[in-house]
């Protein structure tokens, strides 16, 4: 069997602000909480085409990298979409018109199967949502709004692939390309909704707005339910590394976990770029930086400069560990899927998708890594693998193959 690559360049750091044992608190449970998920799980599994996504063994990673087990929460398949986003910013979509809708109808909401059928189409068509996005989370909410019904339009900056322009446009939304980094869109949208009375569906927050971003987490969290209730009887997971982002995702799966498991949840690495890595700053820093510089990095849905202060309640306070790796490992990790390297099936994931999986085996090759972040031949590592080949041209470039060969195993070498 191939040896795990020596090669990836990495920094670790443990969280000053880590409190460990303490339980989910009245801070978090403002943000996400059981009666906002089970409103979520409602709403989302109502929807046409919603199905579990599948949770990988992969047994031959964990042989590898000398831990007992490694499962990866596959989202390539999520509504066709090709990520996880359509549980956020779709979910989020269908609260905002829910409550426009509520506002017109003596103050009662609709059911979610009103929202399909088209029941307030006169409220809903008049109706414009907006977001800012480096790719799946305008993907989402341009298909949630065709979903539903209303006007969609999104800002992307300048680095957002044409392919992943198209893929948004596709859904019928009005694409906007943004001079800047996706920060800067982030602004442009926000502004551009102010002016012209839209509805901002932002996946991050500065703090002056919550009840979006909030349901975008909120929606996340099925994610990481599934998974729970996907392990095998008796396990349970030690670790997870999450890939952060502005870290709405990395939040609600943190949420979710910590709910779960209380004080033996699972230790939390978070995973960034080296050149975006806002988390790694900000943890160190104990508050909210913002990461300068173009912020370009293969793994383009974490090139981000500014934290969500939302997940900053969540992540502060029970994130373990920081990791920010290069490029070159991330590619590698899309590279070893594919080639089912160490006897896994082969299977394609994108590129912000396997950060995750790089962060965990920088760790799980250095010593002084694996047990400052107590990793162990007795540990059971949970990934999360956001998106599948959502840029095919990027994606081939990459790894060599295109995602369908990948995925029929054409490309194991």
């Amino acid at each position: 069997m191939k040896p795990l690559s020596s090669l990836y360049v990495f920094d670790l750091s443990k969280n000053p602000l880590a409190q460990k044992g303490s339980l989910y608190g009245a801070a978090q449970s403002a943000i996400l909480n059981a009666d906002g998920f089970a409103h979520a799980k409602h709403t989302i599994t109502a929807w046409p085409g919603y199905a579990v996504t599948p949770l990988r063994n992969l047994a031959g990673v964990a042989k590898a990298a000398g831990v007992a087990n490694v499962f990866y929460k596959d989202e390539s398949t999520r509504f066709n979409l090709g990520s996880f986003k359509p549980l956020g910013g779709a979910y989020a979509v269908s609260q905002c018109l829910s409550k426009e809708i509520a506002a017109h109808n003596n103050g009662i909401s609709p059911d979610p199967a009103d929202l399909l059928n088209g029941k307030f189409k006169s409220i809903v068509s008049d109706i414009t949502v907006t977001a800012a996005t480096d790719g799946n989370h305008g993907r989402s909410v341009a298909w949630g709004a065709q979903l539903f019904g209303c006007r969609c339009v999104i800002f992307i900056h300048q680095t957002v692939t044409p392919g992943r322009e198209t893929a948004i446009a596709s859904y019928g939304a009005e694409v906007r390309r943004n001079p800047g980094t996706y920060d800067d869109a982030v602004r442009s949208a926000q502004e551009t909704a102010e002016r012209e009375a839209w509805h901002v569906i932002p996946d991050t927050s500065d703090g002056s707005i919550i009840e979006a971003p909030r349901n975008v987490m909120q929606g996340y969290t099925l994610m990481a339910a599934e998974a729970v209730e996907q392990l095998p009887d008796g396990v349970r997971p030690s670790h997870t590394f999450l890939q952060a982002g502005v870290g709405g995702m990395a939040a609600a799966t943190a949420a979710e976990l910590w709910q779960t498991y209380g004080v033996d949840r699972p230790k939390i690495v978070l995973v960034e770029p080296k050149t975006a890595a806002c988390w790694y700053e900000s943890l160190l820093a104990q508050k909210p930086v913002v990461v300068g510089g173009e912020l370009d990095s293969i793994m383009a849905g974490l090139a981000c400069g500014e934290i969500s202060k939302l997940a900053w309640e969540i992540l502060a306070p029970c994130s373990d560990a920081m990791i920010k790796i290069d490029d070159e490992a991330a590619a590698d990790c899309m590279r070893l899927l594919a080639d089912a390297r160490y006897g896994d099936a082969p299977f394609a994931a994108g590129e912000s998708a396997v950060a995750g999986l790089a962060g965990f085996l920088a760790v799980a090759n250095d010593v002084s890594a694996r047990a400052e972040v107590g990793l162990d031949a007795d540990s059971s590592v949970l990934l999360f693998g956001t998106e599948g080949a959502t840029d095919p041209d990027t994606y081939a470039e990459i790894v060599g193959h295109s995602a369908s060969a990948v995925n029929l195993g054409e490309a194991v070498r």
